[in-house]
C-alpha cells in the first residue's frame, strides 16, 4: 500500500460526526457518519486557471466511503463531483459555511446524475468564504448510508456586481439582494427538458403551470413575488409549454419598466443550456440572466427590446445561432439592446465566433441610456462589439480576441468610452461612422464592408492595448489627425473630452458621461494587459468552469475569417447534454437510453404529415410552427391531404439521421418546393423535393411563404 494512502486509511479511522444534522428538506439523521475529509490540496486533486477540470485523486475508496473525484469554489457556488456509490439509489448533499454554520441540506433538484458520475452545485453561497460539501448516499427508502465524504474548504466569491445595471439600484436586480441573498418570499422553480411543461410556482395572483405561463404571468403587472428560475441541463424549444415570441422564444415581459420583476434565470452547474430559441426582454425591470448557454437561436440570442431597465446578463455563452444565410450565417444578433432600455449591464459574457455580437441603440432612443459592457470575451467574433447608435456606452476590460471585421463602432450621436481592453489581432478596434479608418474601409482595407453611413458617434479611449498587430491595421487618434479620427485619446480615465472635438459627420461631441459622478458608477478596472488572464481564467466569461462545450480556435487562419466555422458548427450540431435527470427524476422518463447515446438506426419508411395545429403524426420530428387546413391539397403516394404546416418565420421542423436517408418534402399541388436544410436553400422545380441526406442532426426553417404536407424518411438501398 502507498504510504500516502495508509495515511489517509488511518485518518479514516479515527474520523466519525455523531450530531445530528440540520437540514433544508429531508428526514433528521440520528445515525453517526463515518467520513473521509477530501483535501483537494494532499491527494493530486490539481485546479488551473484556465479550462481545466480537477484531477481525480489517487486515492483507495476506505471503509466504503463516497469517492469524491472533483470539488471546487466559483462565483456564489460550489460544486462537488463523485463517483457512484455501489447500491446507492440516491444521494444527499449538504453544505457548511457562511451563514451555514452546520451542515445544512440541499435541495434534492440540485443533485443530479450524469450517469458514470453524480454531481452536486449549490448557489447562492454569501457571504464570500470557505465552505464545505458533504455527499452521502441513500437506499431506495431514502435512508442514508453511513458512507459520507466530505470535501476541504472550498473557497466562493462575490459576483462582480459593476455597471449601470446596479446603478442607483439599491435592491439588487432579479431575485437575489446585492448581497446575493434570495430577495424576501422569492420562488425558486427548477427547470429541466421534462418539466418545462408541468413545472408550477404559486405566484401573488395564483399558482401557473410551465415555464413561459409562469413568466406570463408577470405582464400584466399584479405579480410581486420575486421568481428564480433555475436551468438544469439542456431545454430545447420543443420543450417548452409555449414560446412568448415567436420571433426569439422564451419571453420576459413587464407592464412597465417602472415595477420591478425580481426575475432571474440562472443555469445550474455548467452545461445550462437553452437551445433553438433565445429571450426576448420587454417592458421590464431588474431581469438577470446568468450562467447560461445559448445555442442556435431563432434570432437573437438575448433582445433586451423596448423599455427595460436595469437589466443584467452575465456569464453568458453565446453560441452560433439559426442560419439564416447572408450576413446572417451565424445567427442574428447575439446580444441586442434596443428601443430606449436604460441602466443595464453585460458581463463576463463569452461569444463563440459570432457574426453580430451587440446592437446597442436604434435611432428612436430618448435617452438616457447608460449601457456597461465588462470582462467579456470576444472570442474571434466578427463585429458590433459593440455597434452603437444614440446611447452611452462604457466597455471596460473586455477581451477582443482574433476580431475579423470591427471592434466596437459609434454612430448616431453616441458617446463610448473605451476603457483599458486588449485587442489582439483586431485590425481595427475602434470605428467612428464617416471618418477616420472607416472612411478607409473601401481602399486599402476592401476586405470589409463601410461600417455604416450614419451620423458620427464620438469614442473616447483610454490605456487600450493593441497586440499582434497586422499590416492592416488601422487606429487614428485625435491627437494624430483632428478630422480623420477613430478616437480621442486620453492620458487618464477621469479626463474630460473638449466640447470643440466632434464628429465629421453630424458634428456631434462626446457627452463626458463617464466624468459625472452623479451619471457615473465607482469602479475598478484591471489595467488591459492583465485582462486575457483575467476574462479566461476560472472566474472569467461563460459558463462555470467554461462550459462542458470545449473548442480551440486556430489562430492562424481563424482570426482573419468571418465565415462559418465548418468544424465549430458540426460539433455544435453534434451536441448532446450528459445529464441523465436528478437522482430518481429522469430527464426524459420514456427515453431509456442514456443522454449523449447515439441515435439508433430507423427500420423502414416514415411517413410524417400535419393536423391543422401543425402537430407532426411522427415523434420522429420535433416541430414548432403553425398549422392550417385552409392552403390547397397535396397529393402523396395517391393520397390527397387537406392539413399543412405553415412555413413562417418561427417554423422549424428537426430531426437526427443515424444513417443516410432519402428526405422527400411534399408542398402543395400548385407550389414550388422552397425550403431551407439547416440554413441551406434549396432549389425546386415542382411541388416536391428529394435529397440524400448523410447522418447528422438537421433543421427545416423557411425559405419562403409555402406549406409543407407531408415529410417521408426512406433508408437508402
Amino acid at each position: 500500500m502507498r504510504p500516502r494512502s495508509l495515511l489517509l486509511l488511518i485518518l479514516a479511522a479515527v474520523i466519525s460526526a455523531g450530531a445530528q444534522i440540520p437540514f433544508v428538506k429531508g428526514i433528521a439523521i440520528d445515525q453517526p457518519l463515518t467520513e473521509m475529509t477530501f483535501d483537494t490540496d494532499s491527494v493530486d486533486m490539481a485546479f488551473a486557471d484556465f479550462r481545466q477540470k480537477a484531477a481525480k485523486a489517487d486515492l483507495q475508496v476506505a471503509f466504503g466511503q463516497v469517492r469524491i473525484t472533483e470539488a471546487k469554489g466559483w462565483l456564489e457556488s460550489a460544486y462537488v463531483q463523485f463517483e457512484p456509490y455501489p447500491g446507492a439509489q440516491g444521494y444527499h448533499v449538504y453544505v457548511k459555511g457562511g451563514r451555514y454554520a452546520d451542515f445544512t441540506r440541499i435541495d434534492a433538484e440540485l443533485v443530479r446524475n450524469y450517469g458514470s458520475y453524480g454531481r452536486a452545485d449549490v448557489v447562492g453561497l454569501t457571504p464570500a468564504d470557505d465552505y464545505q460539501l458533504r455527499v452521502v448516499p441513500t437506499d431506495a427508502s431514502g435512508h442514508e448510508i453511513n458512507a459520507a465524504s466530505v470535501t476541504q474548504p472550498l473557497q466562493v466569491k462575490p459576483y462582480d456586481r459593476c455597471g449601470f445595471a446596479h446603478f442607483n439600484h439599491t435592491d439588487g436586480v432579479g431575485a437575489y439582494r446585492d448581497d446575493g441573498t434570495l430577495k424576501a418570499d422569492a420562488q425558486v422553480i427548477y427547470v429541466t427538458a421534462s418539466t418545462a411543461r408541468t413545472v408550477s410556482a404559486t405566484l401573488s395572483s395564483g399558482t401557473f403551470t410551465g415555464l413561459q405561463a409562469i413568466l406570463a404571468a408577470y405582464e400584466k403587472g399584479n405579480v410581486t413575488t420575486p421568481l428564480a428560475v433555475r436551468i438544469v441541463g439542456c431545454i430545447d424549444a420543443a420543450d417548452m409549454d409555449a414560446l412568448g415570441s415567436s420571433a426569439e422564444g422564451i419571453q420576459i415581459k413587464g407592464r412597465s419598466n417602472a415595477t420591478p420583476l425580481n426575475i432571474t434565470v440562472e443555469g445550474i452547474g455548467c452545461d445550462a443550456t437553452v437551445k433553438n430559441m433565445g429571450f426576448l426582454v420587454r417592458n421590464a425591470c431588474s431581469v438577470e440572466l446568468r450562467n447560461l448557454g445559448i445555442l442556435y437561436c431563432m434570432d437573437d440570442g438575448l433582445s433586451f427590446d423596448t423599455d427595460n431597465r436595469h437589466c443584467w446578463a452575465h456569464h453568458i455563452d453565446f453560441f452560433y445561432g439559426r442560419n439564416k444565410g447572408g450576413d446572417q450565417a451565424k445567427g442574428d444578433g447575439s446580444l441586442d439592446v434596443k428601443a430606449d432600455s436604460q441602466y443595464m449591464t453585460f458581463a463576463y459574457c463569452h461569444f463563440w465566433d459570432c457574426g453580430k455580437s451587440s446592437l446597442c441603440g436604434m435611432k428612436s432612443e430618448s435617452g438616457p441610456n447608460y449601457i456597461t459592457y465588462h470582462h467579456n470575451w470576444f472570442d474571434h467574433s466578427d463585429s458590433r462589439h459593440p455597434r452603437v447608435r444614440t446611447m452611452s456606452v462604457h466597455a471596460y476590460n473586455n477581451y477582443y480576441d482574433g476580431v475579423a471585421k470591427y471592434g466596437a463602432g459609434a454612430t448616431t450621436g453616441s458617446s463610448v468610452f473605451m476603457d483599458r481592453n486588449y485587442f489582439r489581432n483586431t485590425n481595427k478596434p475602434m470605428l467612428i461612422s464617416l471618418q477616420g479608418t472607416d472612411t478607409k474601409m473601401g481602399t486599402d482595407l476592401s476586405d470589409a464592408p463601410t461600417f455604416s453611413g450614419e451620423q458620427g458617434g464620438m469614442i473616447k479611449a483610454y490605456g487600450n492595448v493593441f497586440a499582434e498587430q497586422s499590416k492592416n491595421f488601422r487606429y487614428v487618434t485625435y491627437q494624430q489627425n483632428q478630422v480623420e479620427f477613430d478616437a480621442y485619446e486620453v492620458s487618464e480615465a477621469r479626463q474630460t473630452v473638449p466640447a470643440e472635438v466632434k464628429t465629421k459627420a453630424g458634428g456631434n461631441a462626446y457627452n463626458n458621461f463617464d466624468t459625472s459622478t452623479q451619471l457615473m458608477y465607482a469602479y475598478e478596472a484591471h489595467e488591459a494587459a492583465e485582462v486575457p488572464a483575467v476574462v479566461t481564467g476560472w472566474l472569467g466569461a461563460g459558463r462555470m468552469a467554461h462550459g462542458d462545450f470545449q473548442w480551440t480556435f486556430n489562430n492562424a487562419t481563424d482570426d482573419s475569417r468571418s465565415d462559418v466555422v465548418a468544424a465549430l458548427s458540426t460539433a455544435l450540431q453534434s451536441y448532446r447534454s450528459k445529464l441523465v435527470g436528478i437522482f430518481g427524476q429522469p430527464v426524459e422518463p420514456a427515453d431509456t437510453t442514456q443522454q449523449g447515446d447515439d441515435p439508433q438506426p430507423v427500420e423502414g419508411t416514415i411517413l410524417c404529415t400535419f393536423d391543422k395545429n401543425g402537430t407532426p403524426s411522427s415523434s420522429f420530428f420535433t416541430v414548432s410552427g403553425n398549422g392550417s387546413s385552409t392552403k390547397g391539397t397535396a397529393t402523396v403516394d395517391g393520397q390527397v391531404l387537406t392539413t399543412c404546416l405553415k412555413m413562417e418565420s418561427a417554423t422549424s421542423i428537426r430531426f437526427t439521421l443515424a444513417q443516410p436517408m432519402t428526405i422527400t418534402l411534399y408542398f402543395g399541388d400548385t407550389e414550388t418546393a422552397s425550403i431551407k436544410i439547416n440554413g441551406t436553400k434549396i432549389a425546386g422545380t415542382s411541388s416536391t423535393y428529394s435529397q440524400l441526406l448523410p447522418p447528422a442532426d438537421y433543421e427545416l426553417t423557411k425559405d419562403k411563404s409555402v406549406n409543407l404536407f407531408a415529410i417521408k424518411l426512406e433508408p437508402e438501398e
